[in-house]
């Protein structure tokens, strides 16, 4: 949930929300919430946790929750950009590490939980960035959380851009310091936010997404840079949805606007492109140090597991030197984007694998998700407290490996709903 949702709806009512209640019983709610879990289901309107299975490729079978068959489908609700989650490459070298190291660490990283291999990627994350340090995270989440809350103290301050993602938040929240949001993507609004603050002997760290996970859309990260220095603030961009995909080399927005070892704080996760588990900060060598002390969850989280590292050095070697798997890539987002918007839906700004499908009323989204789960199309049901309610969406992510036939049928159906439900004419 971003701060924008939180800004706008924080008093409405909705199915997914916590319910009210004058009940002395703290499960009261998960009662109640249970009956709209299970109206949604049995008008078949509930398209979240649809097993997979096989890995995560262009098609998959699913184990169809509507008829409790197993269905193909082609996937476009996957973050695996460039399909590194099933790469042999990838595949073998984590299987040959499972050999030697166990499927597990049984210890947290400062410990006993840090291997060879451990430090291997870790080096191989900060030569990609041009940083002098990394530090991994159990997940992307965590990488956030304990990122923020681990350098930022309670007298300091933090501006948000609003759209940004929700562990962002989250670690904001638990830093406990004073905290201000910007209209998305908005210079102007920072600046006279930075004005405020500037005559107060305080930290501050300006934090965004890269791309932003929701609408595809790219940060401004030049002029926030630009604002950043001028201010005497410090910036912190996630680069989750960019990495592998955004600037020349895929190193992310920090490349694409020629920033490389520049910004303060990279937060990245090994989650989307890479395929696996897992996060990292990236940064100088005594604040990487810092949060190897003072980053919660790093501290107190057993370590990623040996078989997961070794793939993800892998997926990092490949990286580094494979652009085929990019430019594919590519190929198929703009295709996307093109006939998507001679089709006359509104897919905002998107300048990314991520393709919102923005659809604004919620009946008429679920409507949508079923049609396309009936032909056979796994694509992402986005709705409140995710998004505001007006701004519910589909969520498509593209995929190096998916054929243009299985987009041009995507692009078939897509029309014919987008016709009946009156989102497109």
């Amino acid at each position: 949930m971003t701060y924008q949702t939180l800004l706008m709806e924080k008093k409405e009512k909705t199915w997914i929300d916590c319910y009210e209640t004058s009940s002395a019983d703290l499960f009261h709610k998960t009662k109640e919430f249970q009956a709209v879990l299970k109206k949604e289901e049995s008008d078949g309107n509930f398209f979240f946790r649809r097993p997979l299975l096989s890995a995560s490729k262009t098609r998959v079978p699913i184990a169809d929750p509507l008829s409790g068959l197993e269905k193909e489908m082609i996937m476009l609700g996957s973050n695996s950009y460039l399909g590194l989650t099933y790469n042999p490459r990838v595949v073998k070298a984590s299987i040959k590490a499972a050999k030697k190291y166990g499927y597990g660490t049984g210890a947290v990283s400062l410990f006993a939980g840090t291997t060879d291999l451990h430090l291997k990627l870790e080096e191989l994350i900060a030569k990609y960035y041009r940083a002098e340090d990394a530090i991994l995270f159990p997940t992307g989440y965590a990488a956030n959380i304990g990122t923020i809350s681990g350098i930022v103290r309670e007298k300091d301050v933090i501006i948000n851009d609003m759209f940004n993602h929700a562990s962002i938040f989250d670690g904001c929240f638990l830093s406990k310091a004073e905290m201000y949001n910007y209209a998305h993507r908005n210079m102007y609004h920072l600046e006279k936010i930075l004005k405020k603050l500037s005559n107060k002997q305080r930290g501050m760290l300006i934090i965004t997404d890269g791309v932003f996970s929701m609408d595809g859309d790219i940060a401004p990260l030049d002029k926030i840079f630009e604002l950043a220095r001028f201010y005497g603030a410090r910036v912190m961009v996630d680069e989750a949805h960019s990495l592998g995909v955004i600037g020349p080399n895929g190193r992310g927005t920090a490349e694409y606007f020629d920033l490389e070892g520049k910004i303060d704080i990279t937060i990245g996760t090994l989650s989307k492109a890479p395929g696996a588990i897992g996060g990292y900060a990236v940064g100088s060598k005594e604040m990487i140090d810092y949060l190897r002390y003072y980053a919660r969850p790093y501290f107190f989280s057993t370590s990623i597991p040996a078989p997961v590292i070794a793939g993800l050095i892998e997926v990092f070697n490949i990286l580094e030197k494979d652009v085929a798997l990019r430019k594919e890539l590519w190929i198929k987002i703009n295709y996307m984007i093109k006939n998507l918007k001679a089709l006359g839906f509104d897919i905002g700004d998107t300048r990314s694998a991520i393709i919102p499908i923005m659809i604004g009323n919620e009946s008429k989204l679920k409507n949508i998700t079923k049609y396309l789960h009936q032909k056979g199309i796994f694509m992402n049901f986005v709705a409140y407290p995710a998004v505001a309610k007006k701004r519910c969406r589909l969520r498509m992510s593209m995929m190096a490996g998916h054929s243009i036939e299985d987009l041009d049928y995507v692009l078939r159906v897509l029309a014919d709903i987008g016709r009946i439900e009156k989102v497109i004419v």
